[in-house]
């Protein structure tokens, strides 16, 4: 290992001094620390919500999972706001998270890890030992498009990570050597910016002439390539694996410049929003409990997760991407609710001052009226006699299932589209369904269930040695 020391915040600077942030490495640590199947299915989106479910029934009456028959479902209470939608959904109960209910690690960050990766995080230096299915999918439909995915986070980084990447807020790894984490972009007027700032009008005055912005964009990149390829050779084996993943991203966006996006009927650039009230960074550094309340950016939630959300949809909409994962917060989410009246964080009211079961009902309810919305604006989005979303599979998930224990048997999992599922339904795999907390199926067979649903012919999807994708969920 070479001796030189990076800082976990350290970027190189290209020409313009334009600063390029880059990837985690072991040299920024301290040295202790070092020790097929046919589908109709063209788009995917993944949805993490934190804090599983409010499972206990009150009063006899189920609040979180339906009532009824697998083909008559009965949305509960919680997910009552999404019955316009209803016809558009599949909800399936008694899926154990089994990769990450071991005991080994805590419960938010190995649920972080396994939620979309199928895989166990052990408390070592590697997140995740598989790519989440997000980029496996990716690699099947998104390549040759203007971004390969697309990560977006709404109030992320608030769990007292020191604003580094970590396990207990990132969700999606690379499909690739070392399946390196990604984490969400996280400010929405750079977003905007990133993704709409160059949508090229249906008719282009200057036909023919090249964009200076891109040119000089293209050039700062290419600096930049030869001050990675500088560092690389002073830094050990698992380091320069990492160095030349992330100079291959670096390359990747160089590449996508030259993929032009024109404005049409269906693509266009959503309204902008006043996000000035908003701070993406609150709370990021934070070192204990409460620090990272920020009244005014926590209050802007709702108006910001909406502006995220119409970001994305038009990003699918406009064949910037064709997979996208929309994160609301982080596992620990320290971030108050006060457009709930809720003045302490989300976490607060899972287990830190005793349950509170009427708190995580109202959450639970809100972040279905968001699963409405953006369903129903993926439903406007005409894709030529069809909707954006009858072409689409979304997959909305949590860390964990139950919010007073943590425990991850029975997490909440819906499906929405029109893509390759049989929609207007409720599954139920539980062994004994008299039981809430009873084990079912590991959630791996769902997994490899959605890799099917987009040409990938795999039989299961679990890290080598493991028994955790036993028979592929039949969503037809």
């Amino acid at each position: 290992m070479s001796s030189i020391r990076l800082s976990r915040r350290a970027m190189i600077r290209g020409a313009g001094s334009i600063a390029i942030a880059l990837p985690w490495l072991e040299i920024m640590e301290t040295p202790k620390a070092v020790a097929q199947a046919a589908s109709a299915a063209k788009r995917y989106l993944q949805v993490y919500t934190p804090g599983g479910c409010q499972q206990l029934p009150i009063n006899g009456s189920q609040r979180y999972w339906p009532s009824g028959t697998e083909t008559a479902p009965v949305l509960s209470p919680i997910l009552g706001p999404l019955l316009p939608v209803a016809s558009k959904l599949l909800t399936i109960r008694g899926l154990e998270m089994k990769c990450a209910n071991s005991g080994e690690a805590p419960p938010h960050q190995t649920g972080s890890v396994g939620l979309f990766s199928g895989a166990t995080w052990d408390g070592g230096a590697t997140f995740s030992r598989l790519a989440s299915i997000d980029q496996v999918i990716a690699g099947r439909i998104s390549t040759g498009k203007k971004k390969k995915s697309l990560q977006l986070g709404i109030r992320w980084g608030t769990g007292q990570f020191n604003g580094a990447v970590s396990t207990g807020n990132t969700m999606s790894f690379e499909d690739g050597p070392g399946t390196a984490p990604i984490p969400p972009s996280i400010d929405p007027v750079a977003i905007y910016s990133d993704l709409f700032g160059t949508l090229t009008p249906s008719v282009t005055p200057t036909m023919g002439q090249p964009d200076p912005s891109i040119a000089r964009k293209k050039s700062i990149l290419d600096f930049t390539d030869k001050k990675f390829v500088s560092l690389g050779a002073k830094l050990g084996p698992s380091d320069k694996a990492k160095l030349d993943q992330h100079l291959e991203k670096i390359r990747e966006i160089e590449k996508s410049l030259d993929v032009m996006v024109t404005a049409s009927a269906t693509c266009h650039a959503p309204t902008k929003v006043d996000t000035s009230k908003y701070d993406p960074t609150a709370g990021l550094y934070a070192e204990m409990d409460n620090a990272a309340l920020d009244n005014g950016t926590d209050g802007m939630i709702p108006t910001v997760g909406k502006y995220m959300t119409d970001m994305m949809v038009m990003a699918l909409a406009c064949d910037i991407t064709a997979v996208g994962h929309l994160q609301w917060s982080d596992s620990e989410c320290q971030h108050s609710l006060p457009y709930l009246n809720l003045l302490q964080h989300h976490h607060y009211y899972q287990h830190e001052n005793g349950y509170a079961p009427a708190e995580i009902e109202q959450i639970g309810m809100w972040y279905s009226q968001q699963h409405l919305y953006l369903l129903q604006q993926m439903m406007s989005v005409d894709m030529g006699g069809h909707s954006l979303l009858d072409e689409s599979l979304v997959f909305f998930g949590s860390e964990i299932g139950w919010p007073e224990s943590h425990s991850q048997d029975n997490i909440p999992i819906m499906l929405a589209g029109g893509a390759g599922i049989r929609t207007g339904r409720h599954l139920d795999f539980r062994k004994n369904k008299a039981n809430d907390s009873d084990p079912g199926i590991p959630h791996n067979n769902l997994l490899v269930s959605i890799l099917n649903l987009f040409g990938d012919a795999r039989t299961s999807y679990q890290e080598p040695g493991k028994s955790l994708c036993n028979d592929p969920i039949s969503l037809t």
